[in-house]
């Protein structure tokens, strides 16, 4: 009898100290959110490579007793810095692997590989596209706004901002470097819209496109664009890390390992580093990227108001960079005499390079022969590098 005392003493205690027996209603309605992700990412194709991580990570930390991830661990200290050897000795896996995000290490190394695999030619053959990257990027800075306006801190806003350059990386460094534990919102949140609205670019952005560009705009064809040199591709990178890096200091670490990836690609002399930036690096670092970002996304920040209103924001912030970069190239094209399709403008967004394709796709569906694609690639490569930009200004003009 005294044995099967022991047994059963020894069952409860196992069973009360098991994650089902700590299962509360807001760790199931994350788990469940995460399953969501999971089946957007393989049954519907939307961004796979970073919500299947992010969406599993979120499961991981959401599944209860794990001990993976300890957001008190980056609250910081008096000196307003996060303890890290407190996070090496203390933390969980997804603690050492999401220091990677708040030193600010995963996002340069993914435009680093995006560098290698990005062609800038369509963007030195036209200059002027740099204009039409710059202007996408209103979105950015008129949601800064409106986040402001609907009570959200300066911080806040400028992290929910930044959605609308279309740029998961650039939304996870900004967000990581402006976000504290005492926010309402956090990087796990921002990246899941951030990365939401890149997928559904084919849905969000066509009804714009024609709202705003008649028939006759639509019909317009562009010519071939000129022949780049190696010498401009090679010059092309150094050229842009100097000037950027001068202007707007806090864009260096994006711009400048974007661009380093791109001089690898470009000179011709690192075959190996190109590949294995563009490679196996980009594949470790995506993997690392997602599940820690995802580790983030517990209940408390995103059952509540604070997560709808990020989402509604970034909508209007994706919508309005769009609608930025459509009308900035409609003056273009009155300007030039009817020369530019203003379709193009709409891919000044960072969405590489699934906005230069929509263009494309809107642009033959008026007219089955014109042929938008390189000439819309060179606003979408110029979004890369605006949304760098405005993420370097951002992070100078807000306290962090």
């Amino acid at each position: 009898m005294e044995a099967i005392n022991i047994f059963l003493e020894a069952i409860s205690g196992l069973i009360s100290s098991s994650g089902i027996a700590n299962l509360d209603i807001k760790s199931i309605v994350m788990i469940l959110i995460s399953f969501v992700f999971m089946y957007l990412a393989i049954a519907k194709g939307f961004e796979p490579l970073l919500l299947l991580p992010i969406s599993f990570g979120m499961m991981l930390s959401n599944l209860p007793l794990t001990e993976m991830y300890h957001p008190e661990l980056f609250n910081l200290n008096a000196e307003g810095h996060i303890d890290v050897l407190n996070v090496l000795t203390e933390g969980g896996l997804l603690d050492l692997l999401y220091l990677g995000v708040k030193l600010q290490i995963y996002p340069p190394l993914i435009f680093l590989g995006i560098g290698t695999m990005t062609d800038f030619s369509p963007l030195i053959a036209n200059p002027k596209s740099f204009l039409l990257g710059a202007a996408a990027q209103g979105g950015i800075f008129f949601t800064f706004l409106g986040a402001a306006l609907l009570g959200f801190s300066d911080v806040e806003a400028g992290s929910i901002a930044i959605i609308g350059g279309a740029d998961g990386p650039t939304s996870i460094y900004v967000s990581s470097r402006l976000l504290t534990s005492d926010s309402t919102i956090d990087t796990g949140t921002i990246a899941l819209a951030a990365y939401t609205y890149m997928a559904l670019v084919p849905v969000i952005q066509p009804p714009i496109m024609k709202a705003i560009t008649s028939k006759e705009e639509r019909l317009i064809k562009m010519p071939q664009l000129r022949q780049v040199s190696k010498t401009e591709k090679i010059i092309f990178p150094i050229a842009v890390t100097v000037i950027i890096s001068l202007l707007v200091p806090s864009a260096a670490p994006l711009v400048g390992m974007l661009m380093l990836g791109n001089l690898f690609k470009e000179s011709g002399v690192a075959d190996r580093l190109c590949k294995t930036a563009g490679n196996e690096l980009m594949n470790i670092v995506t993997i690392f990227l997602g599940v820690s970002v995802g580790a983030t996304t517990v209940a408390d920040k995103i059952l509540n108001v604070s997560f709808a209103k990020v989402i509604v924001l970034g909508v209007i912030a994706f919508s309005i960079g769009t609608a930025c970069g459509l009308l900035a190239a409609k003056l273009w094209c009155k300007l030039s005499g009817g020369k530019i399709n203003p379709l193009i403008g709409s891919a000044g967004v960072s969405a590489v390079p699934m906005a230069a394709r929509v263009a494309q796709k809107v642009g033959a569906q008026e007219d089955p022969t014109n042929f938008l694609l390189m000439n819309a690639m060179g606003p979408n490569v110029a979004g890369v590098i605006g949304s760098a930009v405005g993420a370097g200004v951002l992070l100078s003009i807000l306290p962090f």
